[in-house]
């Protein structure tokens, strides 16, 4: 098993990056590489978890251990393979998903994509209990519905955000190369996040 690859980062494509180790370019599938963007042409470690099947083998990489482990976890549940599980780590905050198998939110699970309820049951069967140890939860459920909706509130805004670029003529690689460095709270509303990214593809 890789548990991770360290080297140097010498490029970023829509799916993967590829890591240079002593003259080797290891490509690794990761659920948003561009949240890599800044560490371009420097040393990186990217944590790993090395696929195999008969007919395949991948490397997919995380920013963190969490990731990883909730991948691990997500693979091992009927009807979610790599593909759906790096569907939903490219958009979730680890700790709200993991809430919401505990408090079995079947609507927040289905907001997926690929994930619909009989899924999200499964999900919820195969892994309430196992994954608490990653986070501390200790919210209320008045603040767990809170923070559901603002997280729904900044993924809108930033759908509409990316909307909008692409109306401007913007690709999708541009406009991936620069969400992990735009604003993601609440108190921003969609033309401050449009402003930002502007700004940086401008940069670019």
């Amino acid at each position: 098993m890789i548990a991770y690859i360290k080297g140097n980062l010498t490029y970023i494509q829509d799916e993967s990056v590829i890591v240079e180790v002593q003259g080797i370019g290891y490509e690794i599938i990761c659920a948003n590489p561009f949240v890599f963007q800044h560490l371009l042409n420097k040393e990186v470690l990217i944590s790993t978890y090395h696929y195999v099947r008969e007919d395949i083998q991948v490397l997919y990489g995380f920013k963190d251990e969490d990731q990883k482990y909730l991948f691990t976890k997500l693979i091992s549940v009927s009807g979610i393979g790599p593909k759906g599980a790096l569907a939903v780590l490219g958009t979730v905050n680890v700790a709200d998903f993991v809430g919401a198998i505990e408090r079995e939110d079947d609507k927040y699970l289905t907001s997926f994509p690929g994930v619909g309820k009989k899924t999200a049951r499964q999900i919820i069967l195969d892994l309430k209990g196992k994954l608490t140890t990653m986070i501390s939860i200790s919210s209320t459920d008045s603040d767990h519905e809170l923070q559901h909706k603002e997280v729904n509130q900044n993924l809108a805004q930033l759908d509409e955000a990316k909307e909008a670029l692409k109306a401007l003529g913007y690709t999708d690689r541009e406009i991936k190369s620069v969400l992990p460095k735009l604003p993601n709270d609440e108190n921003n509303s969609t033309d401050t996040i449009i402003r930002k990214a502007l700004a940086l593809l401008m940069k670019n």
